[in-house]
């Protein structure tokens, strides 16, 4: 004799099939199964929010409103090809910098002297003895000659750092003054001109319309965010920079990781050294004056923690492009630089604050 009885709180169907139908849940199940999900949601909503692809968010809107800013203050000025062609421009040999100060930031480290390697590179690249090998053999000299002086730069400021154990600040402020000194005693402080005509046309080419120096930097940001996301040297920079010490446990030669960060870096400052040779045709102790304020605020800017360990160079590109079109901005306005300066120290109090925010509320999730 079968049991069709059925237990309180739930219902069997007709049995078509002649398969018992499953029992249905109850309302309570149905409401805690719909909080959990929706729960779920929510945290991965924030969670995306609060990572890098929030950040860039917000970095892309805040762009977008300084853009319609110079729209409704400039007008037909700055909504032109041209005035887009400056801005990319202007933001190609600071980009090209921030590139590697973003390693260097992202690894635990700060370097003080890229703007003073740039002058000593552009200098050493452009003195007369160095143009007349580029004209007995090639202007490519010119090119491993800046590249060159750039990574000897960082390779002095790598070593004494990580195997002298030579503060970060500390000897990168000694590099700015000594780089900067010595390129005035190579130029005995005079601007020197560029008579290499093939360097001069190589450099100030277009590729499909678009200027040399733009090409190369939307070149090494591709680079970069390859080395940073998609290799090793990446992994290992991030380790670093969030915990030395665990990273040395698991095998990794901190010191010499440390030493090519600022190697990277440095080679960034000899690139860089020739797009001032080539915007400018000349090679002086006084290029570069400040950069490194530049780099450094693109890079916080951009989402990069000042403590190390994340850091994104999609966020350093954006940051880059902030300050060159507020700056552009700025100049049709008629403002001054006294005006832009507090501008840009205000900005960079504003992402350290919320750098910090953001900090606390990770730590405390």
């Amino acid at each position: 004799m079968s049991d069709h009885s059925t237990t309180p709180g739930t219902h069997r169907g007709p049995d078509l099939t002649g398969v018992e139908n499953t029992v249905a849940p109850t309302s309570d199940t149905v409401r805690v199964e719909n909080a959990a999900a929706e729960s779920e949601r929510s945290s991965r909503g924030a969670g995306l929010m609060s990572g890098s692809f929030g950040r860039n968010i917000g970095l892309i809107v805040a762009l977008l409103v300084i853009c319609v800013v110079g729209v409704v203050t400039a007008g037909d000025r700055f909504a032109s090809v041209d005035t887009m062609v400056t801005i990319l421009r202007l933001a190609s040999i600071v980009g090209v910098v921030s590139i590697g100060m973003t390693f260097v930031i992202i690894s635990g480290g700060i370097d003080l002297s890229v703007g003073a390697i740039v002058a000593l590179s552009s200098v050493w690249a452009s003195t007369f003895a160095t143009q007349t090998m580029a004209e007995d053999t090639h202007w490519v000299v010119m090119v491993f000659v800046a590249l060159a002086v750039g990574g000897a730069c960082g390779l002095v400021n790598g070593v004494l750092i990580a195997y002298g154990n030579v503060v970060p600040f500390i000897m990168t402020l000694a590099m700015l003054a000594s780089a900067r000194g010595l390129a005035e005693i190579i130029s005995e402080r005079r601007t020197q001109i560029v008579n290499v005509q093939g360097f001069k046309d190589f450099w100030s080419a277009d590729i499909l319309g678009v200027p040399l120096l733009v090409v190369i930097f939307a070149l090494v940001s591709v680079g970069g965010w390859f080395l940073l996301n998609r290799t090793t040297f990446g992994r290992r920079t991030l380790a670093v920079g969030g915990n030395p010490e665990a990273a040395r446990l698991a095998g990794i030669n901190v010191k010499r990781h440390t030493t090519l960060v600022y190697v990277l870096v440095g080679l960034c400052c000899g690139l860089a050294a020739l797009m001032y040779l080539a915007r400018t045709s000349t090679g002086s102790s006084t290029h570069g004056t400040l950069l490194e304020l530049d780099a450094i605020a693109a890079v916080v800017i951009g989402g990069t923690l000042l403590t190390g360990g994340r850091g994104t160079i999609v966020g350093t590109v954006i940051g880059v492009l902030i300050f060159s079109t507020l700056s552009i901005v700025f100049v049709l306005n008629n403002q001054d630089s006294s005006t832009q300066a507090v501008a840009k120290g205000l900005i960079i109090v504003v992402a350290v604050l919320l750098q910090q925010r953001l900090a606390r509320r990770s730590a405390s999730t």
